[in-house]
């Protein structure tokens, strides 16, 4: 297989509690389908905490995760909520109120997903490129590209 170039290459890692559909947010982002196959990712520029509106333990270890962060992630890492499943409106426990003030408390982005239904998907991703862009264009000004593309094609290869 050809090694492909690209102008600017970030890493990015979904984290939350198992089952949460971290998998199927990469799916639905990269191949734009929907399916319960498991990878794992490793190494990242940005990351994604992801919850599942239907599991409120899976929102309330949000502040482990992001706590575990802080302890061991660049600091300069740019993170975003995730509030997946939103196309499950009838068994929603955790509210979008709550996931913003958590964002909120922790300065950073939020928005509620789905992957099944295919709702902000590729908007999430869109954004956490735009903030890591923005970040590191502060060193190098001459090199800022003036949007961003995102390749949906993923890596599922061990790094």
């Amino acid at each position: 297989m050809a090694k492909k170039t690209y102008d600017l290459l970030f890493k990015l890692l979904l984290i939350g509690d198992s089952g949460v559909g971290k998998t199927c947010i990469l799916f639905r982002f990269s191949d734009d389908a929907f399916t319960t196959t498991f990878i794992s990712t490793i190494g990242a520029m940005g990351i994604m905490l992801v919850y599942d509106i239907t599991n409120e333990k899976s929102f309330e270890n949000i502040v482990k995760w992001l706590r575990n962060i802080d302890e061991h992630a660049n600091e300069d890492v740019e993170k975003m909520i995730l509030g997946n499943k939103n196309d499950m409106e009838d068994k929603r426990v955790v509210s979008k109120d709550r996931g913003e003030a958590i964002a909120r408390e922790h300065s950073i982005r939020f928005m509620e997903t789905s992957a099944k239904a295919n709702i902000n998907i590729e908007r999430a991703f869109n954004e956490l490129a735009e903030a890591i862009l923005d970040k590191t264009a502060g060193k190098d000004p001459a090199e800022t590209p003036d949007r961003v593309m995102v390749d949906r094609r993923v890596d599922r290869g061990s790094n």
